[in-house]
């Protein structure tokens, strides 16, 4: 893409399952420092689009386009890891397969920051809250440039979800960008910029989160 293209871009992206239709044809782009937060109820087909965008899906129509070179980070909602190996382990594998140079190094440095367990631990024993740490940690493996975040804070502590949005302003301050899905208005208002809403796999709304509070209240009192 040349320059000012967007980073990500989902052009009529839609995914089907046989004849039903998990998301409808949709247009999104994620430019340089977004923070765009998918919102819609249970079903709406904010995780397809998120897997979508990761490229962990295909589209079944449409297309999505990434800027040459672009590494994306995603968290899905289900803890994408291996079960049987500790969370060391867990980062030391991802770390290879997303070209860090020393992973070991990297995964002590995501260890000590998420506060992971060091031990030899199976990750699949591990609490719901470390399972989730260790989901983030490695979405962050090989310095990506949009993070894809999938109800990222739902199981973190405070401090853990101070840490992460911390992580996030960074990554947009560089250049990158941030998408996650969230059922919590306040983090919506306070870490996104922008809101792209979803209902029944089709979106409905994509603009900042003042136009977006304000078109919910007008249709509250329509």
């Amino acid at each position: 893409m040349t320059e000012g293209s967007p980073l990500l871009a989902a052009r009529g992206a839609a995914r089907r399952y046989g004849k039903k239709s998990a998301l409808h044809p949709v247009d999104l782009e994620i430019r340089s420092r977004d923070a765009v937060g998918l919102v819609g109820p249970n079903g709406a087909g904010k995780s397809t689009l998120l897997a979508l965008l990761a490229g962990a899906l295909e589209p079944s129509g449409g297309t999505i386009e990434r800027s040459k070179g672009l590494r994306v980070g995603w968290a899905p909602q289900r803890p994408a890891q291996y079960g049987r190996l500790s969370a060391r382990e867990n980062l030391e594998l991802f770390g290879r397969l997303e070209g860090e140079q020393d992973p070991r190094a990297a995964a002590e440095a995501l260890l000590e920051s998420f506060e992971l367990p060091r031990e030899a631990t199976p990750s699949a024993t591990l609490s719901v809250g470390n399972r989730q740490r260790l989901n983030l940690a490695i979405s962050l493996l090989g310095s990506p440039d949009v993070l894809l975040l999938d109800e990222p804070t739902a199981a973190l502590d405070p401090e853990q979800r101070r840490r992460l949005w911390a992580r996030a302003a960074a990554l947009r301050e560089a250049g990158g960008a941030i998408v996650f899905a969230t059922q919590n208005l306040d983090e919506l208002e306070r870490v996104a910029d922008r809101v792209a809403a979803l209902r029944d796999g089709r979106l409905v709304f994509d603009g900042p989160v003042a136009e977006y509070d304000r078109s919910q209240v007008e249709t509250l009192t329509a």
